[in-house]
């Protein structure tokens, strides 16, 4: 029998697919559907990652779309905000329902930076984004990202619960991250703020992955419907996405609780290990599939981004051991 508190989610999954239904069916697009069968695939693999990681589902959409299928990258990022509206937001709605532990005062302080922060980002910054930065801002982002988790997955996944800090700590670190994020690195590639806050919690914070990824979760879900709101009072999506989204949108809705659900069951240790590996490939890959577009100076400012966020996450780990021993003296 369901437990009452799920109502919420199968609600929002019943309101969701009568929806989606409606547009395929009633609006003539199932063709539309089955032309575009490989992202619904791909995104069967990117909807568990999103609801078991601190990866969005773009994450995956993006490398496939831009590298894969050799669309633009700006597809890219409109793809990832559209389909993380529903897959993330999703798995969102079921981390509530299930009464999952999240970091309430970062977070609250995080959504109302991210409001803020995304609309300027996707207006003044991302326009100012060539195609090539902005895949080689993805590249090196998620480099770092698994290159720190294969060096200290041991660590990051024997922490519990977190260490004690004040309230306005959290304040002022979470709506700099929210502010930051959103106009940075997810107004341009449409992913990356939830990877942010959960390297705060994590390494800064000592936070349990099982408060840090939930958080993200949610924080990415909101910055997506942030970024989908903007885009339509703007005029609209890249050519393309509408299409790849219909596919992929009924997979994802699923896709990504799902990944929450079973990631609570068998653990994050061996999904953060592949999915790290996976990261470090797709920056290699990058390289390789604009070979021809990149000069000295592209490739330098790439493994640049790599060297800078690594040595970002080093300082927050360094002050992270700092605060625990204060905490315990």
């Amino acid at each position: 029998m369901i437990r009452k508190r799920y109502y919420p989610f199968l609600a929002w999954l019943l309101l969701f697919y009568t929806g989606w239904g409606a547009l395929v069916f009633v609006g003539g697009h199932w063709e539309t559907v089955l032309s575009h069968w490989p992202m619904a695939a791909a995104m069967a693999v990117g909807s568990y990652v999103a609801g078991s990681t601190p990866m969005g589902g773009g994450t995956v959409g993006f490398p496939v779309l831009v590298l894969l299928m050799d669309l633009p990258a700006t597809l890219g990022r409109d793809f990832s905000f559209a389909i993380q509206a529903v897959g993330m937001t999703s798995a969102g709605i079921y981390i509530l329902c299930s009464k999952r532990e999240l970091e309430w005062p970062m977070l609250r302080a995080a959504l109302p930076g991210a409001l803020l922060g995304t609309p300027l980002g996707i207006l003044f910054v991302a326009p100012l984004a060539s195609d090539l930065f902005i895949k080689l801002l993805f590249a090196s982002t998620w480099c770092s990202f698994g290159l720190l988790h294969l060096r200290r997955i041991d660590e990051i996944t024997s922490y519990e619960g977190m260490t004690p800090h004040d309230v306005s700590f959290d304040h002022r670190v979470g709506f700099a991250v929210g502010f930051l994020g959103g106009l940075s690195v997810a107004s341009i590639t449409g992913v990356g703020i939830d990877m942010l806050i959960y390297m705060v919690l994590v390494l800064w914070c000592h936070a349990d992955l099982k408060i840090a990824i939930p958080t993200s979760v949610v924080l990415m879900a909101f910055t997506s419907l942030v970024g989908v709101l903007v885009k339509l009072m703007l005029g609209g999506f890249e050519v393309g996405t509408f299409e790849n989204w219909l596919a992929a949108a009924p997979v994802v809705a699923l896709g990504a609780p799902f990944g929450a659900l079973v990631v609570n069951r068998v653990g994050r240790r061996p999904t953060l290990l592949v999915v790290s590996a996976l990261c470090v490939l797709q920056f290699v890959w990058t390289l390789v599939h604009e070979r021809h577009s990149l000069d000295v100076w592209n490739l330098s400012a790439a493994l640049l981004g790599v060297l800078l966020f690594l040595l970002l996450f080093q300082d927050m780990y360094r002050h992270g051991h700092r605060l625990a021993r204060r905490s315990r003296s």
